[in-house]
């Protein structure tokens, strides 16, 4: 099951970046094109997923609206590894008073909840789709940072860390050539749970009005569609379905990645 799990995530991870870059030549219609005559028109052999109040194609809607979703997640998920492995790697090496330093940080973040610091913090700096980016990798790296530096605690006291040490490697290469390349598996099987946790808070923050202005997204189109469910299901059906299929394919990815690589049982 966990293969096929691997193989299901990455077949959705792909179909995701391939319709982020492709949009412009898979969407039938511009996302933004009106039709106000046709407006709540249901699925036709025009408009393959229906029309939304405006007139506008649902379908191409949908496929823009994976950009926005890709954006948010690639985005926050390289800065959030970037800067958690930059203190983890430190923290975990060095230790003493820069290893207290910066747990305690990583301690006050994470008492709070996650998705309501991101909603406060995208509410005080306006709905766009950089502050959304913003306010997600504020307290995306925590998780990063305790990881890293509980592999580096390990990783630090193997004999190759310390041959290099009797070498006379600096501490910088010891952490950049060593430590982060054996620790590199974990933190890529964490990015992948951390880019449908990241799909996930953008479709959030764009349901409540806080997420990217002037562009499709599939948060948004949830939050317009909640008006018509009674008389235009589909409104809210599709993008649901995008969120839906699109974080457990994540999901599934991690858990393939982390049977592969980290579960002694699938290397034997």
């Amino acid at each position: 099951m966990s293969r096929a799990g691997l193989i299901l995530g990455a077949l959705v991870a792909l179909l995701l970046v391939a319709t982020a870059l492709l949009a412009p030549a898979l969407a039938p219609y511009s996302p933004k094109q009106q039709a106000l005559c046709d407006g709540l028109h249901g699925p036709s052999a025009q408009h393959w997923l229906g029309q939304d109040k405006h007139g506008r194609d649902v379908l191409s809607r949908l496929i823009y609206g994976a950009r926005v979703s890709a954006i948010v997640g690639l985005a926050t998920v390289t800065i959030s590894a970037l800067i958690g492995i930059l203190v983890g790697s430190l923290s975990g090496y060095f230790g003493g008073a820069l290893d207290q330093l910066f747990m305690r940080v990583v301690d006050v973040l994470q008492a709070f909840p996650g998705i309501l610091l991101a909603i406060a913090l995208a509410a005080v700096l306006g709905p766009s789709l950089e502050n959304v980016i913003l306010a997600l990798s504020i307290l995306g790296w925590v998780g990063y940072a305790r990881l890293v530096r509980g592999q580096v605690l390990v990783e630090r006291e193997k004999d190759y860390v310390q041959a290099a040490r009797a070498l006379g490697a600096s501490p910088g290469r010891i952490v950049l050539r060593h430590l982060l390349v054996n620790v590199s598996a974990p933190v890529i099987v964490q990015a992948t749970f951390g880019m449908a946790a990241a799909i996930l808070a953008e479709a959030s923050l764009s349901f409540l009005g806080l997420g990217a202005q002037n562009l499709p997204s599939w948060g948004a189109m949830l939050n317009e569609g909640q008006s018509f469910l009674r008389t235009a299901p589909y409104l809210s059906i599709f993008p649901g379905l995008a969120v839906l299929v699109t974080v457990l394919g994540f999901n599934f990815l991690g858990d393939g990645l982390r049977d592969l690589y980290l579960t002694p049982r699938s290397r034997a």
